[in-house]
């Protein structure tokens, strides 16, 4: 008897909370109507329409700062916007309503302003909408600026999204493999490297690859496990690119060297490393070398 009992009661529960996801499923459509609506009375320039979907003292707020309060001043605001802005047409994104009790909601989404001639507005928003006698209508809607994205030097650096990935060359004293990767906004590429000698790491450094707007060019800085640092200015040409690099030795000797690289295609690039010196005492070139992209 008692598990009957159980039984009745889930039952029961279950009923009640199906019947309260169809209720709010409703009210969640019935809201929508209103936004729709509302797109449309916007994109037809009815401002006395759109005033209509307010309750009597609704509020807007722009992105601007103003407030528009009451139905009469935002019809005015509305009517004398549409004056101005000719065949604005309003554009809804991301909407979703979410039911705070049963007479409040909160919808919020992103709303785009596109008017001939000119570029697109954006904007954040959050509508709190009332249901009185009358059914659902707008309390307040209040909009924010979008977010600028952060600023990012990709554009300048795309060209060099081939060195993205794993490389390795090998030779007869061991393989040097690098890799390399964006960081966010892809405003540097950072590479790796090591020198692997009888399966031991025994050189190993970082490279920052960035682009410098004030010299107008890509730059590098590399640092390494011995204590040594330098910099280098890349420059592209046919089919290659090349930089031209300085260093400081962990001894505090000066060196510089000119690196190239050839790009063979997708997966093979062809490296030398030619004019290297030290205090002045020129040493032998590098290479050339062919570098192979290896799987991930």
């Amino acid at each position: 008897m008692r598990s009957v009992l159980m039984l009745l009661v889930a039952s029961f529960c279950m009923c009640g909370w199906l019947r309260a996801e169809d209720h709010d499923a409703a009210e969640r459509a019935a809201i929508q109507k209103k936004v729709e609506a509302y797109v449309a009375a916007f994109n037809k320039a009815d401002a006395k329409s759109l005033s209509e979907l307010w309750v009597e003292q609704g509020e807007l707020i722009t992105a601007a700062g103003e407030r528009w309060q009451g139905r009469q001043q935002l019809q005015e605001q509305f009517a004398q916007y549409f004056s101005t802005a000719k065949e604005a047409k309003l554009e809804l994104e991301g909407t979703q309503i979410e039911l705070q009790s049963p007479h409040v909601a909160v919808e919020t989404g992103l709303a785009r302003v596109l008017v001939s001639g000119q570029e697109p507005s954006e904007t954040k928003y959050r509508a709190v909408h009332l249901k009185g006698t009358d059914g659902w209508r707008i309390d307040s809607i209040r909009e924010d600026e979008v977010p600028k994205p952060p600023p990012s030097h990709y554009e300048q650096l795309q060209e060099l999204e081939w060195m993205v990935g794993r490389w390795a060359d090998v030779d007869r004293t061991g393989k040097v493999e690098t890799s390399c990767r964006w960081t966010s906004n892809r405003n540097f590429l950072v590479q790796t490297f090591k020198v692997v000698v009888d399966g031991a790491a025994d050189f190993e450094g970082t490279q920052v690859i960035g682009w410098d707007p004030h010299a107008g060019t890509i730059r590098s800085w590399t640092f390494d496990s011995d204590g040594g640092f330098g910099a280098g200015r890349w420059s592209r040409g046919e089919g290659r690119w090349t930089v031209n690099t300085v260093h400081v030795l962990p001894d505090g000797r000066r060196g510089s060297a000119t690196n190239i690289y050839e790009l063979v295609n997708d997966n093979t690039v062809r490296y030398r490393s030619i004019g290297r010196q030290v205090d002045g005492e020129l040493l032998p070139s590098v290479g050339p070398v062919n570098v192979v992209r290896q799987p991930d």
